[in-house]
């Protein structure tokens, strides 16, 4: 199968472009290359070819030729989204329409979407399924919902979008992140020694490895048609469903030495427990391999081989919103997002 998939020098496209390969398929990449300047690790692993262009300038001649679409590229998590809501629903939702609409004018008959279980946003304890009512509390999420509407209104026998409600992602990538809960505390244990919340932790948050994200989007690409198209599933493992001071709790536990204390604020609204037995009926390939556990030491194995700075750790490429703002604050991008004359002549990698 070729497919072409969007987010490539990203967090999680980093980790997808290998594996496609792996399984078999002809990849191509596609990104605009915010994030190019955090390499975090080399994993030595065999990556496709990437195009650097902006989603919102791809056209349905870039798309012609191949089988598959995945689109990972958008403004990615709620303090991004919440920075410059207008930009975020021009690039998410308006530009990840446009980007469907083209696919399907090339005749790419499938196309996998990202979207996120954030957008349950206040669902409490309750167990939220696919059916459930949405409750989105940010830009971010907002535009997750519109997306999934107005793709799916295009579901005909010619076009079969897949909507992958992820959870929270976490996991070591080259292009990793810091600004997810897990890495987030996983960072601050091993940097610090120490985890300081200012929040109480009780909200509910699911979890998902990004190895186990990208095996789920290799299984709705290679599942029937009948069985997923214009449908969504929630990505992640019953079991995988944590209050934040359990996924501090496990994270401090793995980290020698490290002392947790929690807050009382409780101002985060989101919180939201999910249901993934959707996905393992429709998809029953797909198994989560990764826990909190697990991941929490495989990032501490990580920060170990390559020495882990406080420098490092707190690094803008590594932090999606502080990228975005040094890039404009040195005049490499505008306030749309666009690159400038500037921007442009930046280096199309850059390796630790």
């Amino acid at each position: 199968m070729k497919v072409l998939f969007t987010g490539a020098d990203g967090y999680i496209g980093a980790i997808l472009g290998p594996k496609l390969l792996e399984r078999g398929h002809e990849a191509v990449g596609l990104d605009t290359g915010f994030y190019r300047r955090g390499w975090l690790f080399n994993d030595h692993r065999t990556r496709p070819m990437v195009m650097t262009k902006d989603i919102r300038q791809v056209t349905a001649e870039d798309l012609e030729g191949f089988d598959a679409f995945v689109h990972l590229a958008e403004l990615s998590n709620d303090p991004l989204g919440e920075n410059d809501p207008e930009l975020t629903s021009m690039i998410n939702h308006l530009g990840s329409v446009r980007l469907a609409e083209a696919a399907r004018r090339a005749g790419i008959p499938r196309f996998i979407y990202a979207s996120s279980c954030s957008i349950y946003g206040a669902g409490g304890d309750d167990v939220r399924t696919e059916t459930s009512q949405v409750n989105p509390q940010t830009a971010y999420a907002r535009c997750k919902v519109l997306v999934e509407r107005d793709v799916g209104a295009m579901t005909d026998e010619h076009f079969a979008p897949v909507f992958l409600r992820n959870a929270t992602a976490f996991g070591a990538s080259p292009r990793q992140r810091f600004d997810l809960v897990l890495n987030n505390l996983a960072g601050w244990a091993w940097a610090y020694k120490e985890i300081r919340m200012t929040s109480d932790g009780s909200p509910w948050r699911p979890i998902v490895h990004i190895e186990d994200i990208c095996e789920a989007i290799l299984c709705a690409l290679e599942a029937p048609r009948e069985a997923v198209a214009g449908q969504a599933f929630n990505v992640g493992d019953d079991a995988q469903n944590y209050r934040v001071k359990e996924i501090a709790e496990i994270v401090a536990s793995t980290f020698p030495g490290c002392e947790l204390s929690l807050g009382t604020d409780g101002g985060d609204t989101r919180s939201y427990r999910v249901s993934f037995a959707k996905i393992r009926e429709h998809m029953p390939n797909f198994r989560c391999r990764w826990n909190a556990e697990r991941g929490a030491d495989q990032l501490r194995t990580v920060f170990e081989h390559i020495g882990l700075t406080k420098e490092m750790f707190t690094a803008s490429p590594f932090t999606r919103l502080l990228e975005l703002k040094y890039l404009q604050e040195t005049a490499q991008v505008d306030q749309r997002l666009f690159w400038t004359a500037m921007g442009a002549k930046i280096p199309a990698s850059v390796a630790a």
